[in-house]
């Protein structure tokens, strides 16, 4: 039960904490396009500025945002019951902040390396032909993956994880409520 609230927990600082970077920073980095634009990140509209005005911005805002606390939700679950809250929570300033907004503009600002228009109006990426992402969800889960993998490798396994004497320890809540998570997914 107390693993339990602790990912429910996570996953509340995710969105709140996550949001508020993402509307501090992450967005303007990774929309952000300025005129002299670099492959690198963005850098206007930091605080949301020039978006009450248009609501299709908002929406845009609201929806890519989503998607950036999804990349850091993922990584809650591959190191779930083996951190605190207090690393967790500045784990999840970094990735919204800043890790995840960079990689988005690289592939979907239109200006970055990976998906950039050359002079001739062609585009291109800087290590060949330009990142197609069709569904949105490449860039997510390569980010929110490499997180995830990081993360589970600096802390390990569940201690006692692979001990046959605690093996009941690590029994499922409730299959139906698993099943219903997966359809909810």
């Amino acid at each position: 039960f107390k693993n339990t609230q602790n990912i429910l927990a996570k996953n509340l600082i995710v969105v709140t904490v996550g949001f508020l970077c993402w509307y501090v920073i992450g967005y303007p980095l990774a929309f952000g396009v300025v005129k002299n634009s670099n492959k690198f990140a963005g850098g206007t509209g930091f605080f949301m500025q020039g978006f009450w005005a248009n609501k299709d911005a908002l929406r845009f805002w609201f929806f890519q945002g989503a998607f950036c606390a999804t990349g850091a939700t993922i990584v809650s679950g591959a190191m779930a019951e083996r951190t605190q809250l207090k690393g967790f929570t500045t784990f999840t300033v970094l990735m919204t902040s800043i890790i995840y907004p960079i990689v988005v503009y690289w592939g979907w600002s239109g200006s970055g390396a990976l998906n950039f228009t050359d002079d001739a109006g062609e585009s291109k990426s800087l290590v060949g032909p330009p990142l197609m992402d069709f569904a949105g969800s490449g860039i997510v889960h390569l980010v929110g993956g490499i997180g995830a993998l990081c993360g589970a490798t600096i802390v390990g396994a569940r201690k006692g994880r692979f001990d046959p004497e605690c093996q009941a320890e690590f029994d499922g809540h409730s299959v139906p409520f698993c099943v219903l998570g997966t359809f909810f997914l």
